[in-house]
């Protein structure tokens, strides 16, 4: 019996679910985009920090381990001591941590940023992925509301920063006290089932953009079935609290003042609503001070943050330009960045009160809104290609890179294999512009060949033959060494 002969077993290729490769585009812009929040960042005095990409599961606070293993959310795995270790799922938990650790020897206010990849174990989706790239800055140890106000006016700055005009942004700020001061009015119990209630409050509040007045009602109230079925269990306010919290979440007016006079009257006698709204004066004061209109920054009850461990001022970054799909559809992107005031972060571990104030944006979000804005920087040009057309040659090769690079252009030498078609056809699929070419003969004349790809490709859609296509020479020059900068800035201009 003959034995059949067997396939090697190889491992497919293949892309786990929710996480995705960057072209080198894509990497770029979100270089830039970075580069130029940390500008803003650096500007105000803040400074860099990195914290690792694990962390033990219990410091993440909201995802603590059950018997087995931590709970769903996180990416978690046993070290070699049997601790729980989780992929950081924010930037805030990590810097939390840091700070409590190396408290005393920290000057404090601890101003800090940071970017980095964040990650999430919940089902992926369209736009939704289980790592992504965050922004953060943060200041600790920052009590009372101007550190509040810096970090607002902060996120303005970096809007501008990353392309943005007036107009195409505005920072939307509440306060969760505010809302607190409506709950304790409405009666909601200071327990931990109450605790729960006000989470469920916070979120379905959080969800007004997407369901309108009706759908966060009814969380509010009962609960509600979406349209695939699933039921969310609401949180079981009676009617007189319903209503009192869907008052506060229309009592914004375009002026912020006047959106201040209206809280006023709805949150009373309530001590947290009291504080809320001097907090909120307090940050009016100091943008009104710089001459920060309303139309870059607002007042909004609306806004609340689906977070809990918010506990003052909190506030979002809404794109206001018309955007439009590649049928003509209008998009909506919604928020595209916040933060606020979180007092209780650093306490965890400390048992001592820890003020602290941040700022964080998805870097993949904005880039999306920039990129449907026209608003992001011009790609990166390819680089000058350099072929080997005689392999003597190539330390000279070598030497032109040299050059161009010292000019400040990019400059690439061909590496690879195979003969002058094959290297053009490489550098046409890098999306060249100009290509160089000197052989034997050209170098001991003291010139080189200046090749226009580009132009080169147009004109050879107007050329019928090939006897013409060799005649012509389309888009190519040759030039004396010395004149091989000015040539391809030429070209490139």
């Amino acid at each position: 019996m003959s034995k059949k002969s067997q396939k090697p077993n190889r491992p497919k290729a293949r892309r786990p679910r929710g996480f995705e490769d960057k072209s080198s585009d894509v990497i770029r812009a979100e270089r830039r985009l970075i580069d130029a929040a940390f500008s803003v960042y650096d500007s105000h005095g803040f400074e860099p920090l990195q914290t690792p990409a694990f962390e033990y599961a219990d410091v993440l606070g909201k995802f603590l381990p059950d018997e087995d293993r931590p709970n769903t959310g996180v990416f978690a795995l046993r070290d070699d001591d049997e601790q729980w270790m989780s992929l950081r799922y924010d930037l805030t938990a990590p810097l939390a941590r840091f700070v409590a650790e190396n408290y005393d020897h920290l000057a404090k206010p601890y101003r800090r940023y940071q970017a980095g990849s964040v990650f999430r174990n919940e089902k992926p989706g369209p736009g939704r992925f289980r790592e992504f790239v965050q922004c953060d800055a943060d200041s600790v140890g920052a009590p009372g509301a101007a550190a509040d106000a810096e970090m607002i006016l902060l996120a303005a700055d970096v809007m501008r920063a990353a392309g943005l005009s007036e107009g195409q942004y505005q920072v939307r700020v509440n306060n969760r006290k505010l809302l607190d001061g409506i709950l304790e009015n409405a009666g909601l119990p200071e327990t931990d089932a109450g605790k729960i209630q006000k989470l469920q409050v916070l979120r379905a509040i959080d969800k007004l953009d997407r369901l309108g007045p009706e759908g966060v009602e009814a969380l509010l109230g009962e609960g509600r079935e979406d349209d695939s079925g699933a039921y969310t269990d609401g949180a079981k306010l009676d009617p007189a609290a319903i209503k009192a919290v869907l008052g506060f979440t229309v009592a914004s007016d375009p002026d912020r003042g006047v959106t201040i006079a209206n809280l006023e009257k709805l949150v009373g006698t309530s001590e947290h609503g009291m504080s809320g709204i001097k907090e909120l004066s307090a940050i009016d004061g100091v943008l009104n001070a710089l001459g920060t209109g309303h139309d870059r920054v607002a007042f909004d009850t609306s806004i609340v943050r689906g977070l809990g461990y918010y506990t003052g001022p909190v506030f979002e970054v809404e794109l206001m330009a018309d955007i439009k799909d590649r049928k003509g559809r209008p998009v909506r992107i919604g928020s595209i960045g916040g933060g606020g005031r979180y007092d209780d972060l650093v306490s965890r571990f400390r048992g001592q009160p820890v003020p602290a104030t941040g700022f964080s944006f998805g870097v993949s979000r904005l880039l999306s809104a920039l990129e449907r804005l026209d608003a992001l920087e011009a790609k990166t040009n390819p680089p000058v290609f350099i072929s080997v057309f005689d392999k003597s040659l190539l330390g000279e090769y070598f030497k032109m890179a040299e050059d161009i690079r010292g000019a400040g252009l990019r400059a690439e030498v061909y590496v690879g294999t195979g003969n002058l078609t094959k290297q053009m056809k490489y550098a046409d699929r890098r999306g060249v512009h100009v290509a160089v070419i000197m052989g034997e003969d050209e170098m001991q004349r003291g010139e080189v060949t200046v090749k226009d790809l580009f132009l080169g490709a147009e004109m050879a859609k107007a050329i019928s033959s090939n006897e013409e296509w060799k005649s012509s020479r389309p888009a190519q020059q040759t030039v004396s060494r010395d004149n091989l900068i000015a040539a391809v800035k030429d070209i490139l201009s």
